[in-house]
């Protein structure tokens, strides 16, 4: 195996414990079932996203598992295991366009992409869970409004702390990654 295999694996298991940690030891989370709030939870799996479609998609499936075995409910478990979507289209968008973020023109719609294409997918799940009864409030409140907007504001927030974060440690690791972010504006 390939120094940068192992490497490339390292970071994707420090990433997947981060990615964990975070949503179960958090002090900042707001819990209004079937939204969850944690501040920073998607961090990590955003983090993988900008190095390849295979950290991202790994990342992802992993922190996961953390949730199931974490003590989350169903829908939340099943929530997280929607990030591999937008995940998986953001790497790959990024793969084939890996300057998307030295620019605000193209970070800032990309970001919005993923957080609907993030929505979307746990209104989604949040939908099914609505709709065999274990919800009890308004579809509107519940699903639409905490989960679809709740989910894409919380995911623009999450994707500016991956943003800060990887800015200066996008230098430091020394193995392939798809996103560049400018250290300074021009």
């Amino acid at each position: 195996m390939t120094s940068n295999k192992v490497k490339t694996m390292i970071t994707a298991a420090m990433l997947s414990s981060i990615g964990i940690i975070i949503p179960m030891y958090s002090p900042f989370k707001i819990i209004i079932e079937p939204a969850s709030f944690t501040l920073a939870s998607h961090v990590a799996v955003m983090i993988a996203m900008f190095i390849s479609p295979v950290v991202g998609i790994s990342v992802a499936l992993v922190t996961s598992f953390g949730f199931l075995l974490g003590p989350f409910p169903p829908v939340v478990v099943l929530r997280a295991l929607t990030h591999v979507i937008f995940v998986t289209l953001g790497a790959l968008i990024l793969k084939k366009n890996p300057n998307i973020l030295l620019s605000l023109k193209t970070m800032i719609p990309f970001a919005i992409l993923i957080s609907v294409v993030h929505a979307i997918a746990e209104v989604f799940v949040s939908s099914l869970f609505y709709f065999t009864g274990t919800v009890t409030t308004s579809y509107l409140i519940s699903v639409v409004g905490l989960v679809g907007l709740g989910t894409f504001i919380h995911s623009l927030c999450d994707f500016a702390i991956a943003v800060l974060v990887w800015k200066p440690i996008q230098h430091v690791i020394s193995i392939p990654a798809n996103a560049k972010i400018r250290v300074k504006a021009r």
